[in-house]
């Protein structure tokens, strides 16, 4: 007989999916995870990477926490790189290539031993509502799942819809089918859905392209890894991607099948991506460039299949193979498939808590592109912030909500249910206030003490958080308290073009300067050589690249620490759960209408609100007594 009766059911198992369902089975929660196909656990449907700019951050937050994204990403990995490395240390974003099949595979490897996890393949056609709160949800085959709590991890699935050229088929990727019928009973609770678009290019047969017409594009020379877990890293072999360019005879080529283009002749109206644009977007938004750059990326070690990342693309099928054989080195070029792009229906994110639970039924949850989003890391740090909460919620613990001075993940979800969204939400720097604070090296120190709070993160990680925060501090004493002299360095500074020194200095002034590291003093100075090579392997690069970012940036570390304990105090000055915003008639229109819609939890909140100005917010503080 099938159990029916679970603490908690995960609809979807894609990349939110599958932390969500992760974190609820290892927090303790009975959990059934019901997807399409089993086959597919957390596949990577677009680019096989993981990371990038912001994005590298957040993946190192998911692991400090206990996640399991960077850990899979690292044991798949075939090339990393780390980028942005000619700017400062807030904007180091690493990223890695993926072996796209044995990633979904470790996944499985993952989830299936999980003591408290069970397994479903079927589409959930519907969700069971009783006074308010979610009872379970029923599938296509008519069989009822019971739970205290739903995740919905929908992906681009629900009445999904792909679009090549003129051709549409019903479907949540190629080849798989639609979810129906949860966006119309959705809609019917009073839920505000939305529709969305993204796309995904064409997949090449690498034995017919000619790499040496090409920029190869090597991985790091020492590759960096993104778990804190010293041990966890690929014994994949590495491989390179390679850079060619479009050309005006591309363009012409692309332009003969704009007429029958879904993007062009209103078949598709609903928003794309505006930093991952089409490659017919891009010959429409920038008429004057003559090419593009087009990145050929390698899909795993066991297959012959490439991507072409920039080619994205719902042109006619032919169109498209006409156009990638006139770029260099794809002359000769076969296809495994055509670039796509699919429609898809998503959920106002505004609707939801800050915890992801939406306000209109208790205890389901909306957590990856049902809530807006686009890219695997935004999707599955919400399935874990997701699942970590409707554990807390059936334990009746208190939630947990990262803050922007303390997260990416915090400043990616305040953006959702504050913001909303009004095309696919995509994470950059630039969107983080706090960018010096939340630096992809520190994320365990950020993260990891909340973490193992809660019983996601081992003490094997707080043991080892501890040590390096030791040693670290240990490390950034000696370069202060420990002098270099003249003789010693000089020669060094000169041959760079830096000012030799008069007398002896502290070790730390000269690596102040820019451009200057500790591996560059090694060979000068024979005592901090010997500290050196007493510090632990598996860490010593990590503590060495701490310690530096704190010496270098230790005044615009302090500033902004300064600024987020300030506007911390709005964050923690609450709103009451059902305060009357009509009453205050000195309150914007606008504002108004806002904030009974988005119902803020916090002044902090309420302040991030488009169209709630700072006079609005001095109104609200001086009629809750501030």
């Amino acid at each position: 007989m099938i159990p029916k009766h679970y603490d908690i059911i995960v609809v979807g198992a894609g990349h939110a999916g599958s932390e969500a369902a992760s974190a609820c089975a290892r927090l303790g929660a009975n959990t059934l995870l019901i997807t399409h196909d089993l086959m597919r656990i957390a596949q990577m449907s677009c680019n096989p990477a993981m990371g990038g700019i912001a994005k590298g951050q957040i993946l190192r937050e998911i692991d400090a926490l206990g996640g399991m994204s960077g850990i899979i990403t690292d044991l798949t990995s075939i090339q990393f790189r780390m980028l942005n490395r000619s700017k400062g240390p807030a904007m180091w974003s690493p990223r890695a290539q993926c072996d796209r099949i044995l990633f979904s595979i470790e996944w499985r490897k993952h989830l299936e031993p999980l003591e408290n996890l069970s397994f479903w393949q079927d589409n959930v056609a519907e969700i069971i509502v009783e006074n308010k709160q979610v009872r379970g949800v029923v599938t296509s085959m008519g069989v009822c799942f019971y739970a205290n709590a739903v995740i919905l991890t929908s992906g681009t699935f629900l009445n999904g819809l792909i679009h090549i050229g003129s051709f549409k088929s019903e479907g949540g990727r190629i080849a798989e089918p639609a979810s129906k019928g949860l966006t119309t009973q959705l809609s019917e609770l009073g839920f505000l859905a939305g529709r969305m678009k993204t796309g995904t290019p064409a997949r090449l047969d690498g034995k017919t392209i000619d790499f040496s017409k090409m920029i190869e594009q090597p991985g790091d020379e020492k590759p960096g890894k993104f778990s804190f877990l010293p041990y966890i890293k690929s014994s994949l072999p590495q491989k390179s991607c390679y850079i060619t360019y479009t050309n005006p005879e591309v363009h012409k080529t692309l332009e003969q099948g704009f007429e029958f283009a879904p993007l062009f002749n209103g078949t598709i109206q609903s928003i794309g991506p505006r930093y991952c644009p089409s490659i017919e977007s891009k010959l429409v938004t920038f008429k004057d460039k003559e090419s593009h750059h087009l990145f050929i990326e390698p899909e795993g070690i066991y297959t012959n299949e490439y991507y072409v990342n920039g080619f994205s693309s719902s042109l006619p099928w032919d169109i498209q193979y006409e156009a990638l054989r006139k770029v260099p080195g794809l002359e000769n070029v076969k296809l495994y498939r055509p670039g796509y792009a699919i429609e898809y229906d998503y959920f106002d994110p505004t609707q939801l808590f800050p915890t992801l639970e939406t306000k209109r039924i208790k205890n389901l949850f909306f957590a990856g592109q049902i809530n807006g989003t686009t890219g695997y890391e935004e999707a599955a740090a919400q399935g874990l912030m997701a699942g970590i909460n409707a554990v807390r919620n059936l334990q009746n613990k208190s939630s947990i909500v990262l803050n922007r001075d303390e997260a990416y993940i915090g400043v990616l979800i305040d953006d959702l249910v504050t913001k909303g969204v009004d095309e696919p939400y995509r994470m950059f720097t630039s969107r983080a206030e706090y960018r010096i604070l939340l630096r992809q090296d520190n994320a365990d120190e950020r993260l990891t003490p909340l973490g193992y709070s809660i019983g996601l993160a081992s003490k094997e990680r707080i043991d080892l958080l501890q040590l390096k925060y030791k040693l670290t501090k240990n490390l950034i004493n000696f370069l202060k308290n420990t002098s270099i002299g003249p003789e010693q360095i000089n020669s060094y500074l000169e041959s760079i073009s830096s000012s030799p020194i008069r007398q002896k200095v502290k070790i730390d002034d000269i690596l102040s300067r820019p451009n200057i590291h500790i591996i560059n003093i090694l060979t000068y100075h024979f005592p901090l050589n010997e500290y050196i090579n007493q510090l632990p392997v598996t860490i010593k690069d990590e503590i060495i690249e701490q310690a530096e970012i704190e010496i270098k940036y230790s005044g615009y570390i302090e500033r902004e620490k300064a600024t987020a304990e300030k506007i911390r105090k709005f964050e923690e000055l609450k709103i009451p759960e059902h305060f009357d915003y009509n009453k205050i008639q000195s309150l914007s229109t606008e504002a108004r209408e806002k904030l009974n819609r988005i119902r803020p939890l916090t002044i902090g909140q309420a302040s991030r609100i488009s169209g709630v100005s700072p006079s609005d917010i001095h109104v609200l503080l001086v009629y809750l007594g501030r």
